[in-house]
């Protein structure tokens, strides 16, 4: 069941800086693009057309996308809205991204509207992304458990995720905003997503905050599930969802895989000196336990 090949969805340039408090210039975040680009990454989420008053490391997207080359990757950007979607299609994203909820308190403290206020709104979205001909994939958050409601029913991200298939989307991501999933609590919700949702539709983007973020992604292999979102260094975290640390490292999922011996087309090395730019940019070790392990070609 495991799958033979996995597509990894780099998500650091955007999920990963979003919330960072410093400035990061648009040079920066293009020489780590540029770096994951070179390590083999196919599929890289680049920036955010948010509103900048709510997301401001998120400002500089335009520019960004502005200087990303015509190289035949996937460059992906979150839309929120129609707005949103016409400032990504203007900067020639490849790939958008929309986003909803599983539990209504983050519904209502992330997007400050219900879980079907918010799928409303997409509406427009998926109709102006059709007519661009751009590929749009959805996110569903708090796919195990809430910080405000708790616990989530997997019926619930079910309705969701079934939702937004039904309006276009060509994929969805589930998100372990909170990082508390282990592999029981991944295996119920895939029991009960699987036995209306084909494996090939289904993606998973978890939070490493207690440690569990590969023994969840294993879990997901186990399942079928072929495409997995990570961030290099384990960059990210969530500002509504306290306690949150950051998506599993690229670096580590890329080992797992190297261990099961499954293709993903990605360099380790070239990675880990993409984690290491970023890392040493913002003033930090890399997260990623891997990077830290692993002796690059420089200390050799």
């Amino acid at each position: 069941m495991i799958p033979d090949a996995v597509k990894i969805v780099e998500v650091g340039p955007r999920d990963g800086l979003q919330n960072e408090a410093q400035a990061i210039s648009v040079a920066d975040k293009l020489t780590l693009i540029r770096l994951l680009a070179e390590a083999g990454l196919q599929n890289i989420e680049a920036g955010s057309f948010v509103n900048p008053k709510w997301v401001p490391q998120m400002a500089s997207s335009e520019e960004v996308f502005a200087g990303l080359p015509k190289d035949g990757r996937c460059y992906s950007a979150l839309t929120p809205n129609v707005k949103g979607l016409e400032r990504a299609l203007a900067a020639g994203a490849s790939e958008v991204a929309i986003f909803g909820a599983a539990s209504e308190g983050f519904s209502q403290k992330n997007i400050n509207c219900s879980i079907a206020e918010s799928l409303q709104r997409f509406d427009g979205v998926m109709s102006m992304a059709r007519d661009a001909g751009v590929p749009v994939r959805g996110y569903v958050s708090c796919v195990i458990a809430c910080p405000y409601d708790g616990s989530t029913a997997p019926e619930k991200v079910l309705e969701v995720s079934q939702q937004l298939l039904d309006m276009g989307c060509y994929e969805i991501s589930l998100g372990d905003t909170t990082g508390v999933g282990t592999p029981a609590s991944v295996n119920r919700l895939l029991d009960s997503l699987l036995l209306q949702i084909p494996a090939s539709k289904l993606a998973v983007h978890f939070h490493d905050t207690y440690g569990q973020a590969i023994a969840n992604i294993y879990a997901a292999l186990q399942r079928g599930i072929a495409t997995v979102d990570s961030a290099v260094a384990g960059l990210g975290g969530c500002p509504y969802a306290k306690g949150a640390s950051g998506n599993v490292a690229s670096e580590d999922l890329v080992y797992l895989l190297n261990g099961l011996g499954i293709a993903h087309g990605v360099d380790l090395q070239k990675l880990i000196a993409a984690g290491e730019f970023i890392s040493a940019r913002l003033g930090r070790p890399s997260q990623s336990k891997v990077a830290r392990a692993m002796p690059t070609e420089n200390d050799e």
